[in-house]
């Protein structure tokens, strides 16, 4: 369990969410932002749960396709992340425009909930109990929540225009670093959905 959520939490990467999500932070008050964040942590825990509640099901009677191929998928996309995050950092984000009851679905779909993060949920299911994967799920949440919201919180504290400016460089230094072990999760994905399907005796 403690595995799964450290895992899910390297692929969320709130270091590079605290980035992302930068531009809004300055252009809303905190309270606008803090509410469009719950709202948008509300909607990924949602699809997260879906994901955890069906399994692979979605994907063999809905899609009709092998879990495996997505889990392949999924780890070539967090490959193409990481090598992003590693070689431009910050500068391999946009701005997010729209109106503030858009923003929440902007932030959760675009970024929170992606082809990494269905994948591991899907393969909590398989790995936890039920009620494991779904508090597993709420403590993915809380603690991105309060990750996020401390680092505002810490940034808007610093006086110094130069202390924010080093704080946004080690912030794109461990973003950088965080890269790193997202490539090797998305390696280890194809890797082992390759396995899998070579053992099913289907490649």
């Amino acid at each position: 369990m403690i595995t799964a959520i450290v895992s899910f939490l390297v692929m969320l990467n709130p270091f590079a969410l605290f980035l992302y999500l930068k531009p809004v932070m300055s252009d809303l008050p905190d309270e606008d932002f803090r509410s469009v964040f719950i709202k948008a942590s509300s909607i990924s825990f949602g699809i997260y749960l879906a994901f955890l509640l069906l399994g692979d099901l979605v994907f063999q009677k809905v899609f009709r396709i092998n879990f495996e191929s997505f889990r392949i998928f999924g780890g070539i996309v967090l490959f193409s992340f990481a090598y992003i995050f590693i070689v431009q950092g910050k500068k391999a984000f946009i701005q997010i425009k729209g109106d503030l009851h858009d923003l929440a679905s902007e932030i959760a779909l675009p970024f929170m909930v992606g082809a990494g993060t269905i994948s591991l949920t899907v393969l909590m299911s398989e790995q936890l109990v039920l009620w494991q994967g779904i508090l597993s799920l709420v403590i993915i949440m809380l603690v991105n929540f309060g990750i996020i919201m401390g680092l505002k919180n810490l940034r808007r504290g610093m006086r110094s225009r130069k202390v924010q400016v080093a704080f946004d460089k080690n912030m794109e230094i461990l973003l950088r670093i965080n890269g790193f072990f997202l490539g090797a999760i998305g390696i280890d994905m194809v890797v082992t959905g390759i396995r899998n399907l070579v053992r099913a005796g289907i490649v």
